[in-house]
């Protein structure tokens, strides 16, 4: 699957943030597994909320961190569509 960038993603029901208790690093848990996210993944799936397109979230992180748009915009949709590929994200597809 392939995450467009005016989809407007959200987690999926089934998976949920959450702080690691011994790194403190944030995880990305979903049934009888976990996935340790990274400052950056996190970052993105905050922005995650159904409420904003992919090409919104890029363009917020382009400019809080400084970066090229359109290398974040394909960073993101390449993180995401992982992601979806796992069902762990909604308001991807059809």
């Amino acid at each position: 699957m392939s995450v467009p960038p005016d989809a407007r993603p959200r987690l999926a029901a089934k998976a949920r943030l959450r702080p690691d208790v011994r790194t403190g690093r944030t995880m990305l848990l979903y049934p009888e597994r976990g996935l340790r996210l990274n400052a950056t993944g996190e970052e993105v799936l905050r922005l995650c909320t159904g409420d904003v397109t992919v090409a919104e979230i890029a363009a917020t992180l382009a400019a809080r961190h400084g970066t090229d748009e359109k290398t974040v915009l394909g960073e993101v949709c390449a993180f995401l569509d992982l992601l979806a590929a796992r069902g762990l994200l909604g308001g991807v597809g059809p």
